[in-house]
């Protein structure tokens, strides 16, 4: 099976009480956590690159064609890099 095809993606479907950490209707990467998922919480990946935990009925799972799903990737890792750099 090919990577970009085990890569998932959640849309956040409730941002309530976590404003600034979720975008509404945004589509966010979601690393896999048997352990998370097991106790009904989500493993995401924001824009700095940093994974956090929330609830998983606050997103829904989105189903990209694999093209889709390499185009996001290259593009969320060209921008985790620019954004480490820091100011230049």
């Amino acid at each position: 099976m090919a990577r970009a095809s085990r890569t998932r993606f959640a849309v956040c479907i409730d941002n309530s009480g976590y404003p600034a950490s979720l975008e509404l209707h945004k589509i966010y990467r979601v690393l896999p956590d048997k352990e998370a998922e097991e106790d009904g919480d989500i493993r995401i990946v924001d824009e700095s690159g940093e994974d956090y935990l929330f609830e998983a009925d606050r997103f829904l799972p989105v189903h990209l064609s694999p093209k889709t799903v390499r185009v996001l990737n290259r593009s969320f890792a060209r921008f985790v890099a620019v954004s480490n750099r820091g100011p230049g």
